[in-house]
């Protein structure tokens, strides 16, 4: 790959893991694969969970460990964007699978990724063909949830469950882009990355390069701002100040705040709720009282999701925090805020 298409590259397929060694996050899984592997006795294998925590990268990986650079003649991949019908599993896969490398020993592998968005006459027909071709042929099965696979197809494979990665190897793999990348990003902004990556490696790779094309000088820092502006999330002050309005001001001025907010800062309501459950966590509330504004707010929230008009829900939101909390006060003891 030349220099000019290196640099062009999305990050997440620039940076894309070459080997094992550097898949993050998913250690015990990468050391139990590797083993079979290394011991020839590689099963069927079915990863699933939530997207970007590394499993297409870690089959890439595998493969480029047992076939070398030349992996893609020994590997058929198939992904969401491929019609996954019961014809491809027809023809394409059943051709691929049947065929033997004449110059080749040990297995081909096929690698079906977002097969949970498969048809289930497509698994029904794919389950039969594992099984006739495995003496060739070995499968993995890529899934986000694997409750939509057919039980068949399931007890068929090997399962590893990939969860989400933990902030230090996700602080880890960014280090070494950071570095390749010549960024500068401050303490702030990195831990809000950390924090609203949620485990998912690819939003985290976005994000940065994402940040990176948004600075006029490269010698820019990138700070907090840029990292919610990116990913679209509220910032924690501007959830603060409408929260804090809801509590300390008369029903009109907090109503304009949320609508203000709304309409200069983008904010969705449903991210502002949110907002709210994660900020309640630092006010010491009576547990009937925290109950009643969860309650209240996953009614509103499911209200918005059916459609409902903003600014009913809006007012929804103050009329549920407000009535939760003055019971408190009138009943029990004042809110105590936090620090």
């Amino acid at each position: 790959m030349t220099a000019d298409i290196q640099k062009s590259l999305p990050w997440i397929e620039k940076y894309r893991p070459d080997s094992l060694n550097e898949v993050y996050g998913q250690d015990e899984i990468v050391t139990t694969v590797r083993k079979f592997a290394h011991e020839g006795r590689l099963p069927h294998l079915l990863f699933y969970g939530p997207p970007g925590t590394g499993k297409t990268s870690t089959i890439i990986a595998l493969a480029k460990e047992i076939y070398g650079p030349n992996y893609k003649n020994m590997v058929l991949e198939l992904n969401a964007s491929d019609d996954r019908g019961i014809d491809v599993v027809r023809n394409q896969i059943k051709e691929f699978a049947s065929t033997m490398q004449i110059f080749s020993k040990g297995f081909k592998l096929i690698i079906l990724d977002e097969a949970d968005a498969m048809t289930s006459a497509a698994q029904n027909s794919l389950r039969r063909i594992i099984e006739k071709y495995t003496k060739n042929t070995r499968f993995c099965i890529l899934a986000n949830y694997a409750h939509k696979l057919n039980p068949a197809l399931l007890s068929r494979c090997t399962r590893f469950r990939f969860q989400p990665i933990n902030e230090g190897a996700i602080k880890e793999r960014i280090k070494n882009v950071i570095i390749k990348e010549e960024l500068h990003l401050s303490s702030t902004a990195e831990d809000a990355l950390l924090k609203l990556s949620k485990g998912d490696m690819r939003r985290a790779l976005n994000v940065l390069q994402a940040c990176k094309a948004g600075l006029s000088d490269p010698q820019d820092d990138i700070d907090e701002d840029m990292i919610y502006e990116c990913i679209g999330a509220p910032h924690p002050k501007d959830v603060k100040s409408v929260f804090h309005s809801i509590l300390r001001d008369d029903w009109t001025t907090a109503y304009l705040t949320i609508s203000k907010f709304r309409n200069t800062k983008g904010l969705a309501l449903i991210d502002l709720i949110a907002g709210f459950v994660e900020l309640l966590n630092n006010y010491k509330l009576n547990p009937s009282t925290k109950i009643a504004i969860l309650k209240g707010l996953s009614e509103i929230e499911y209200a918005i999701s059916k459609g409902g008009n903003t600014k009913v829900q809006s007012s929804a939101i103050i009329a549920t925090i407000r009535q939760a909390i003055e019971l408190q006060t009138e009943i029990h003891k004042p809110i105590e805020e936090p620090l």
